[in-house]
């Protein structure tokens, strides 16, 4: 018997910035294909390095581009007829008639191939990108590079029984790291930052140390960059450098694919093989930690409203309302609603 979750009410369709493959997944003339938010797509990548992301349907009798479609210099080939495509999803050619077919157009998706990643931007309501994907590097203005780090270290899990609000939420579950990750010291959060689009979430943290420590005695904390329900990016200082990338992209109305990269950082002046042997150890222990938040979510069930402590009330009402804005069918846990949850748990 195949035990399953409850179905979120959340929409499985949110608007933002997503990831739907690895960059080095699709070589030059690479027809790769995946599903996602409910849709067959494929992505290619043309002669000269450029990345198109599309549905997957020809739109002239509806063959699959994913399963015979290949490459020809800067556009696809349907493999049924021949008619071809570019990176706009146009029509540019059709074999056997002297011009295309110009009222027809395969859906394309706005791609970044960023971070070794390959992201799009998903709204239902069809509007261009009114935010950017955030940059594990660049967006923390440091002027670090991937150069300053080993290879990228990752993790992938398919079609696993959770949403993307969960993993963000849990950026501002302070509790939880004392008894999922086992830190010796609750951490302290120093911002939480959710006017605009992007949001920012600073805690205090250690790994190392025991319970009888105090908060303001540690110096090691995160920073973390939000875009959107889809990405989030961390820099970390005071503990072994590492930046990583957490990255949710909804596949159909149940499940989503989760993938979490990591970097750690180069030791100036140490770039000898046991250096590298314990960066690829630190790595591989910050994976395991993200495997143990993942246990949890994918047998979560979406609690709304939730009873929270007083404590969590802040970070949780805020989170939930910047949440709201990036489900277009308004789908999507109230910040009045965890309110009142709060305000009843003060009465008991």
């Amino acid at each position: 018997m195949i035990f399953r979750m409850a179905k979120p009410p959340l929409s499985m369709k949110p608007t933002g910035w997503f990831q739907v493959a690895w960059s080095d997944e699709i070589k030059i003339g690479d027809v790769h294909r995946m599903t996602y938010f409910g849709t067959e797509m494929v992505a290619w990548r043309a002669e000269s390095g450029q990345l198109t992301v599309m549905d997957a349907y020809c739109e002239h009798l509806g063959a699959h581009l994913g399963h015979g479609g290949h490459v020809e210099g800067e556009v696809i080939q349907c493999p049924f007829h021949g008619w071809q495509w570019n990176h706009e999803g146009r029509n540019v050619c059709i074999p056997y008639q002297d011009r295309p077919n110009r009222g027809r157009r395969i859906r394309t998706y706005p791609t970044v191939d960023r971070n070794e990643s390959v992201y799009i931007w998903h709204d239902i309501e069809r509007r261009e990108p009114y935010f950017d994907a955030p940059d594990v590097f660049a967006s923390f203005g440091d002027g670090s590079s991937a150069a300053d780090y080993y290879p990228q270290q990752r993790l992938y899990r398919e079609t696993l029984e959770l949403h993307p609000q969960y993993v963000l939420e849990n950026g501002v579950d302070f509790a939880h790291f004392k008894f999922v990750h086992q830190t010796p010291i609750v951490p302290v959060f120093t911002r939480h930052d959710f006017d605009d689009d992007v949001s920012y979430v600073d805690f205090t943290i250690t790994f190392e140390g025991d319970d009888q420590q105090n908060i303001e005695d540690v110096e090691s904390r995160v920073e973390a960059i939000n875009g959107g329900l889809g990405i989030a990016v961390t820099k970390s200082y005071g503990m072994i450098d590492n930046r990583t990338i957490s990255a949710v992209t909804p596949v159909d109305d149940r499940t989503s694919d989760v993938r979490f990269m990591v970097y750690i950082g180069r030791t100036p002046g140490r770039d000898d093989e046991r250096a590298e042997m314990k960066a690829r150890q630190f790595g591989d222990e910050v994976i395991r930690q993200f495997t143990q938040d993942i246990h949890i979510w994918q047998h979560q069930r979406y609690s709304d409203p939730p009873a929270l402590a007083n404590a969590e009330q802040d970070g949780f009402t805020a989170i939930r309302q910047w949440a709201l804005k990036f489900y277009p069918d308004g789908l999507g846990g109230s910040a009045a609603d965890l309110q009142s949850a709060s305000e009843r748990g003060q009465k008991n």
